[in-house]
């Protein structure tokens, strides 16, 4: 017989040793995966984990592709992280990602072919205004309403998702395509691009802003009163709302920072890396994030290494999909499988384990 019982306080070292531990385990189980699916294990996590950094047929292109891949990862985090630690599960970041994008390249299509040092700036506050006012849908009608926020902002992502289409097919379509979907590629256009800011690094806007947020977000956490009513809101919410926290107004707050990351994030990535709204724009960054999120632990410091750590694993997936040929499911499996060791490991942080007789007691 097996019973769990809550600890007085979390285990430190679950807390501290469970990133480690769930990535070992994801290791382990991945091998067995990729062992089934016909390839050497070994050379599979060889590929995945060492050769985007350490081969020198492939680490001169991948190494840049490290801070372009983890770049959208950590900034999207970062947002999600706060109402995480508030107890508001904001899981539609892919959806605002999405509509940042639509807003911010809609923004500098309309003045194309402008190259006015203004227009990027203007793309930026749209990617960021487009992503707040998707994320406040949810938002509003669990403030309001009282639905459910997981449930309305993941739906919404399927919303985005054919806006998406139609913007690609049809208002945002570049009109010398030739018929193809797809808009103006704004990363060839100066005024509208999102260029390498250090050759050879993949350093970028959106990567730089990225970092920024880590540190804006850990000065928060650690020394204003918002992030201490953040702290208490998630931990103890019946205190928080004594201690005169304000549910509704955290809840707009929460949303509104975690949406307009995403939608920067969407905007940095049509205007860099992506360069063009296409109808398979969005790369499940959005949904990616929430890993990234709980595998840093919700820390900006924790998270940035763990957008590092996850879009090691994107590259090196790719490779392994062109050099094994492995499916690109098992990839998003391998990297599901992060998420759900780390989950179980919470619940041995949390509880204790009581076998045989002594659960019984």
């Amino acid at each position: 017989m097996i019973r769990l019982e809550k600890r007085p306080q979390p285990s430190q070292g679950w807390v501290i040793g469970g990133p480690i531990l769930a990535v070992a385990l994801t290791m382990v189980a991945g091998g067995v995966m990729f062992a089934l699916l016909g390839s050497d294990p070994v050379e599979a996590m060889r590929i995945i984990f060492w050769d985007p950094l350490f081969s020198e047929r492939f680490a001169s292109y991948s190494r840049p592709q490290l801070l372009v891949k983890a770049g959208p990862l950590i900034l999207i985090a970062v947002g999600l992280s706060l109402g995480f630690r508030a107890g508001i599960w904001n899981i539609g970041a892919e959806g605002q990602y999405i509509v940042g994008a639509l807003f911010g390249a809609a923004f500098g299509l309309a003045f194309y072919p402008s190259e006015s040092a203004l227009i990027f700036p203007g793309m930026v506050l749209a990617g960021l205004l487009g992503g707040v006012l998707w994320a406040m849908i949810p938002a509003l009608l669990k403030v309001y309403a009282r639905t459910n926020e997981i449930l309305v902002s993941l739906l919404l992502v399927y919303v985005a998702e054919a806006m998406l289409a139609s913007a690609a097919t049809g208002w945002l379509r570049n009109p010398e395509g030739s018929g193809f979907p797809g808009s103006r590629n704004l990363s060839r256009h100066p005024g509208t691009d999102n260029p390498e800011l250090i050759a050879g690094t993949g350093m970028h806007w959106g990567v730089l802003a990225a970092f920024v947020a880590v540190i804006a977000a850990y000065v928060l956490m650690q020394r204003h009163v918002l992030g201490y009513q953040i702290r208490l809101s998630g931990e103890a919410p019946r205190a928080a709302r004594f201690g005169g926290v304000n549910p509704a107004r955290l809840v707009l707050l929460c949303m509104g920072i975690s949406g307009a990351l995403a939608g920067a994030a969407g905007l940095f990535e049509a205007s860099g890396p992506a360069g063009q709204i296409t109808i398979d724009f969005n790369a499940g960054y959005g949904f990616t994030a929430i890993i990234v999120a709980f595998l840093g632990r919700l820390n900006p410091l924790g998270i940035l290494l763990a957008g590092l750590l996850l879009a090691l694993t994107f590259i090196g997936g790719e490779l392994a999909q062109l050099m094994l040929g492995l499916p690109a499911p098992s990839i998003q499996a391998f990297q599901g499988m992060l998420l759900f060791f780390l989950l179980a490991i919470d619940v041995l942080a949390n509880y204790r384990v009581k076998w045989g007789r002594e659960a019984a007691q």
